[in-house]
């Protein structure tokens, strides 16, 4: 994938291959440090050797057989206290690169904050590091980790592209692809279409609507997904109340 040619105006254009790194996100962040990364530059790799999920998680992806890439946005125009928008710009793109790959489909379903998943299986995964400049966001590292062509996983609760379609990809086109998705739905960001960004997103969340058990400080609770507040924490309509949650304080069970 050393050649990518997306039809885009910015995101991708600058693309720095490689073969193996550590991390897209920290390749990237290097680039931002010493200057030299571009708005809508793509680090993309065929082997990341330690990949970084939400919570502190690595991102588990067989060398040569997935997308794992990152794109370094500078959205200056998004408020600090704005920044869980560019997680749901990102995870609606996502979603409709996938939906073209997969046809329209309720099993495909954003699970909050910004993980890809089939059914009750996971897909893909997004991880989003904002460097801050007072009240505005600088740099976005955008990094993300598709599983295509894999079809063994150390976890029960993964998949991929190949094993739901069963068929091999070429990754370039698909990387392709899936850069133009970004892009369109980054300009709709910047363009200030927030409302319609927030309604798509609960309209493809994971479980929303849905009565499920959750986690949240040792202790298990039912509850019915209602919405995010304006921090994109979590709402959770339980015990005829409505309570708010981050990443940290809640897990799905």
């Amino acid at each position: 994938m050393a050649a990518l040619s997306p039809q885009t105006l910015f995101t991708g254009q600058q693309l720095v291959w490689l073969p193996e790194c550590g991390s897209t996100n920290s390749e990237a962040q290097t680039l931002i440090g010493e200057n030299r990364a571009t708005d809508g530059c793509c680090v993309v790799t065929d082997k990341q050797t330690a990949g970084r999920g939400q919570r502190g998680n690595q991102w588990e992806a067989a060398p040569g057989e997935n997308l794992t890439l990152s794109v370094v946005w500078k959205p200056v125009f998004l408020p600090a206290a704005d920044q869980f928008l560019l997680s749901q710009t990102v995870a609606l793109a996502l979603h409709d690169w996938l939906s073209a790959l997969l046809g329209p489909t309720p099993a495909l379903r954003v699970k909050w904050p910004n993980d890809l998943y089939y059914g009750a299986q996971k897909l893909g995964g997004i991880l989003i590091e904002n460097t801050l400049s007072g009240a505005k966001i600088q740099y976005s590292v955008v990094g993300i980790g598709l599983n295509i062509n894999q079809q063994q996983f150390g976890i029960p609760t993964a998949t991929s592209l190949g094993c739901l379609t069963g068929r091999t990809y070429q990754l370039a086109p698909l990387a392709e692809r899936l850069l133009e998705c970004l892009e369109r739905r980054y300009l709709q960001l910047r363009a200030g279409r927030v409302r319609e960004l927030r309604t798509e997103y609960l309209a493809v969340l994971y479980r929303f609507g849905e009565t499920h058990t959750y986690e949240t400080d040792g202790q298990r609770l039912h509850g019915r997904i209602v919405g995010l507040d304006e921090a994109g924490r979590l709402a959770l309509e339980t015990g005829g109340q409505v309570r708010h949650f981050d990443l940290k304080q809640i897990r799905y069970v």
